[in-house]
């Protein structure tokens, strides 16, 4: 089964989908002009599978389910909620450039990465986890455990020959062993905190509900839970809960990239960083991550716009 999602132009989908193109395909994956995932649907599990039928001006993407019994009208409409929110179909992209407008560098990057919106996580607890076992590590160790992580933990969906795996639920991390969560590659310490996290979601803790708050309070209530510091509640609020006026500014990686583009590449620090993004009030996460993309893909600042 099928259903079609407009998305708020401009959205570029295969720029946007590049993220997960290095992804495990028992996971979710982007490839050959399709993206796919395994989801849960009321306690079940289904897969997903998205493309573009339409233009970066005039978006659109079709989705397909499977197994076909997992799609039914009370469905559809927590499929469409699923995909908007991966995707941050809803994302003003315009008032972002328009924000930023003042900033040469910034300005020339958006055209280049015209479209480009930032992904979001299925849950806030995925983006928190995710958030902790990234701590101190590099992204490629990181990626490395998430994705034993979610093999070892996460509910498998069968389809044929495949089998794909879903991000595991807090209950499921709550009754992990330390011994289990260390086999994943996890350091005693994270997992520590990864399963403490997983007994306070599943005792009750409401992470969805924070993205309500403004971000100073985010901030003091994620960092109430053992192992949450600044840098993990930023980048939980970026990724989890699309607020976009904090940066991670503690980031070694993120540093780099902006004294990249901004100090000839001389070593800068926190407050050097917030200070360029002083520019981007109100888009500072958004800002940041166009500015990881575009490094990743090689543009300059001095590039000619499309």
């Amino acid at each position: 089964m099928q259903l079609t999602i407009k998305p708020l132009p401009p959205f570029d989908f295969d720029l946007s989908a590049q993220i997960f193109s290095d992804g495990d395909g028992r996971m979710q994956r982007y490839e050959d002009g399709v993206y796919w995932q395994a989801i849960r649907l009321g306690g079940r599990l289904a897969l997903i599978r998205g493309r573009s039928t339409g233009t970066i001006a005039d978006p659109q993407l079709s989705v397909k389910i499977e197994p076909e019994d997992a799609f039914s009208l009370d469905n559809k409409a927590n499929i469409e909620t699923y995909v908007i929110r991966l995707f941050n179909l809803k994302q003003d992209l315009l008032a972002f450039y328009e924000a930023v407008k003042g900033d040469d560098i910034m300005a020339q990057i958006t055209k280049h990465l015209w479209g480009l919106k930032s992904p979001t996580t299925s849950t806030v607890f995925e983006a928190l986890i995710d958030s902790i076992i990234e701590q101190q590590i590099s992204l490629k160790a990181a990626k490395s455990m998430q994705r034993r992580l979610i093999e070892t933990f996460g509910d498998a969906l069968i389809l044929g020959a495949g089998t794909y795996f879903a991000f595991p639920s807090p209950e499921r991390l709550a009754a992990a062993t330390i011994e289990e969560l260390r086999a994943c590659g996890l350091s005693g310490r994270k997992a520590e905190y990864v399963r403490g996290a997983g007994k306070l979601v599943a005792e009750g803790l409401d992470l969805g509900a924070l993205q309500a708050c403004d971000e100073a309070a985010i901030v003091e209530e994620l960092s109430k839970i053992r192992g949450v510091g600044l840098w993990t509640a930023e980048m939980t609020m970026i990724r989890g809960m699309q607020k976009y006026n904090v940066i991670p500014a503690d980031d070694l990686g993120l540093r780099r990239v902006i004294s990249h583009y901004y100090y000839g590449g001389e070593k800068i620090d926190a407050k050097m960083a917030r200070r360029i993004a002083q520019a981007w009030a109100g888009w500072r996460g958004l800002a940041s991550y166009y500015l990881i993309v575009a490094e990743q893909l090689g543009i300059e600042a001095g590039q000619v716009g499309r």
